[in-house]
């Protein structure tokens, strides 16, 4: 055993709610604690808004613990109403199981499932399998109607309506946890604070059964200093999977980080020791954007691995024109190795043909046609308001013709909307 990891999630930010604090901590204390997270396969990625969890399960297996993550096939096809003012859309049998194997390969790039260090597991393998009759008789009369209407995940839902199918979801996650309770001795239950009720109602369903006392945990539900949801973006959700959301993207949300969220991130989002995190405090100015270099850096690592987020990062390097003896203040020393251009593929890209430029093109039609705008006159507002560049030269007239001068050594040409989108155009 290191470090208590009940300690470890106090001094990071983890903590929202604990079932019972003092006891919590001494167990984790003494020895290795069996804990589980439940992951909905509502997509096939995570986001980042199921970092925490994720982080949360890793620091867990950090401290010497066994994780046990569990993706919901079984309850995923009933649908969670917590946090949600209308009925999740209903997924077939075939997109629940084609997810759910999507999250079992996404979360082994976060936690070791080899033997003995930790498991995956598919609540479908027990919820299916399930007779109606004999979980009415044996669960069902365990759980007080008046108590559960009482509970924030239904409460926000009565006025619109809530179905019978997703009243059943308490029981569900609570016979979850009454089934790991008794085939992996899993005593603890963590999660974001919006499935409080349902892991009371465990702890509760646990007593009843067996006689015996398990534990929960909440989380915090991330937002940024603003006030907005964590992971949203103009263009949408920021996916886990670099199919969805590439590693120069990824890197990008983080290099974002309002100045306010830098150190909160640093602790919940890294592994960096607590000791370098509590500095950022005195930072400002340059100093704190090489903070969020850092973030972005090893929030990337953890998820895409330390290739991509290399290129990332000297992609980004090359495109803000960053001076390397400043961007290279980085937790690892061998973000210095390698030239920048090598990784400039890490730039969104696309191939246009080289008889486009050679009759020109104008310059609000270009940005249209390689979606940097959503429409033509999204284009032609950004271009007159200064925000469109060409090969880092500002563009003066919205139809302004782009041609075959614009191409460079490399047979690209640049595009950048703003000051922090950009775009690589291939000539073929």
């Amino acid at each position: 055993m290191t470090e208590n990891v009940y300690d470890t999630f106090w001094e990071r930010g983890f903590l929202e709610q604990v079932s019972d604090e003092a006891a919590l901590r001494e167990l984790l204390g003494k020895g290795p604690v069996t804990g589980y997270i439940g992951f909905d396969p509502t997509a096939t990625s995570l986001h980042i808004g199921s970092l925490v969890p994720i982080m949360s399960l890793a620091h867990m297996q950090r401290g010497g613990h066994f994780p046990i993550a569990l993706v919901g096939g079984g309850t995923g096809l009933i649908g969670d109403p917590s946090g949600k003012t209308e009925m999740r859309q209903s997924l077939t049998y075939e997109q629940i199981e084609y997810n759910a194997h999507c999250l079992q390969k996404q979360l082994s790039r976060y936690i070791d499932f080899g033997e003995g260090k930790a498991v995956l597991l598919n609540n479908a393998t027990w919820l299916t399998r399930l007779n109606y009759i004999d979980f009415l008789r044996d669960i069902g009369r365990h759980f007080s109607v008046n108590k559960m209407l009482s509970a924030e995940s239904y409460k926000m839902r009565l006025e619109k309506g809530l179905s019978f199918i997703e009243f059943n979801y308490m029981l569900l996650q609570s016979y979850d946890f009454l089934y790991l309770f008794q085939s992996h001795d899993c005593i603890l239950q963590m999660g974001g604070n919006d499935q409080w009720g349902n892991m009371v109602s465990g702890i509760d369903l646990i007593r009843r059964i067996e006689g015996k006392q398990a534990y929960c945990m909440t989380f915090p539900l991330m937002t940024t200093s603003t006030g907005s949801k964590m992971g949203k973006t103009e263009k949408g959700t920021v996916w886990l999977d670099a199919n969805l959301t590439s590693p120069y993207e990824y890197y990008q949300y983080w290099i974002n980080t309002d100045d306010a969220d830098v150190e909160r991130f640093l602790a919940i989002f890294t592994f960096l020791p607590m000791e370098e995190i509590w500095q950022v405090k005195k930072l400002k100015d340059q100093e704190l954007n090489m903070a969020k270099t850092i973030l972005a850096y090893e929030a990337t690592k953890i998820t895409h691995g330390e290739e991509a987020a290399i290129a990332a990062w000297q992609a980004a390097v090359e495109a803000f024109h960053i001076k390397p003896v400043d961007a290279l203040l980085m937790p690892s020393s061998t973000i210095s190795r390698g030239g920048f251009e090598e990784n400039a593929a890490a730039i969104p890209s696309v191939e246009k043909p080289r008889s486009l430029f050679a009759a020109t093109i104008p310059a609000f039609k270009l940005y249209y046609e390689t979606n940097l705008c959503a429409s033509l006159s999204e284009a032609k507002r950004l271009i007159a308001q200064g925000g469109g560049y060409v090969n880092d030269e500002q563009i003066q007239n919205y139809d302004e013709p782009i041609g075959l001068k614009h191409i460079n050594d490399r047979g690209e040409i640049r595009l950048r909307k703003g000051k922090k989108k950009h775009l690589v155009i291939n000539v073929k």
